[in-house]
């Protein structure tokens, strides 16, 4: 009697288990590079950097099968600066999230990246380092000057992602604003990706305050892998009335040997804002960069870029993303870096 009742309960917990099966996986990037940039007047510098190829970071994430095609999922995911060893102003910047996910796709809520922002993401760069289009996507006066905080993510948010459709994929996103000036978010992304093609649009809307116009953002990409290359492709609008910024991106990945060779090209046009503002019809600016990613592993990398930001009139792009002091308006920003990356 007691042996059977011992086979029962063992059945039982292992067919709980079966039922309700879950994983926690912790991840992350670790990646720096030596570098040397020169902005202008502000003058050369020597520096050691964190999260040229890929940003670095570390994170949880995990997934508990609730039966009937029902899952839970978490994703807690911070930056790390391995040159000082210091993380992000908030722990979990980069993401903070619990889903819900099923036939139905997916619900997410927490901190997360913007529909916008995911079109971004398809850079041959990566959208980090001195070559890449972030210096213009998230780089410094990106929002226009306006209060708004969701160009890259947004704090308070709900969203809800398609499930799988052929190809075809989708994600609208809100988010509250708490009382915070900017926060205020909706937004949506409609996309396609099957066989060589990958194409998508996306629009946001950030309420800045009832005297200033919404802060806008819209974008379409477009990339496509060639039988010896992938070309990627990004026309993105950010508008604050009057202020508006059109920015065309175009790039390559190529393999080489047991890596790629990259190249990209961006030229930022602006208008709408007062002369000697960054943001008049004479502030535009351009951005090249080329380089080169030799995989040693699946997990491990060495990579070299050079990046090169033009600017006119009052516009004051660079290579770090933020201008450093002493820099003046249309003056031109270089960088060249030497990294390792690692996965883990």
């Amino acid at each position: 009697m007691k042996k059977s009742l011992f086979t029962l309960a063992a059945l039982s917990a292992f067919a709980a288990g079966a039922y309700a099966q879950s994983s926690v996986t912790l991840f992350g990037i670790a990646d720096a590079a030596a570098r040397q940039v020169k902005n202008g007047s502000a003058g050369s510098q020597k520096q050691l950097a964190s999260g040229s190829n890929a940003t670095s970071r570390w994170g949880l994430r995990g997934v508990e099968d609730l039966g009937g095609g029902l899952r839970a999922g978490f994703h807690l995911e911070s930056g790390i600066s391995l040159d000082t060893g210091t993380t992000d102003a908030k722990f979990w910047g980069r993401r903070a999230t619990v889903s819900l996910m099923g036939n139905f796709g997916e619900v997410r809520m927490g901190r997360d990246y913007t529909p916008t922002a995911y079109n971004t993401f398809a850079d041959e760069f990566g959208i980090v380092g001195v070559g890449s289009r972030g210096i213009f996507s998230y780089g410094a006066g990106s929002n226009l000057g306006s209060p708004a905080t969701t160009v890259l993510r947004a704090d308070n948010s709900v969203g809800y992602f398609l499930p799988s459709m052929g190809g075809l994929y989708g994600h609208l996103q809100m988010a509250a604003g708490e009382g915070v000036n900017g926060n205020k978010y909706i937004g949506g992304r409609l996309g396609y990706g099957a066989g060589p093609i990958n194409v998508a649009f996306a629009y946001g809307k950030t309420e800045t305050g009832a005297a200033t116009p919404d802060f806008k953002n819209y974008n379409i990409m477009f990339n496509y892998r060639l039988g010896f290359a992938t070309l990627h492709t990004l026309y993105d609008v950010k508008e604050w009335s009057p202020r508006k910024t059109r920015d065309l991106s175009i790039g390559a990945a190529i393999p080489v040997g047991p890596g790629n060779v990259k190249v990209g090209y961006t030229r930022a046009d602006r208008s709408g804002g007062p002369a000697g503002s960054g943001f008049s019809d004479a502030d535009d600016s351009t951005r090249l960069g080329v380089g080169y990613v030799y995989d040693l592993s699946k997990r491990t990398a060495v990579y070299t870029t050079y990046g090169q930001v033009t600017n006119k009139g009052a516009a004051r792009s660079s290579v770090l993303y933020a201008p450093p002091a002493g820099m003046l308006g249309g003056e031109k920003s270089s960088g060249l870096e030497f990294g390792v990356r690692h996965t883990f």
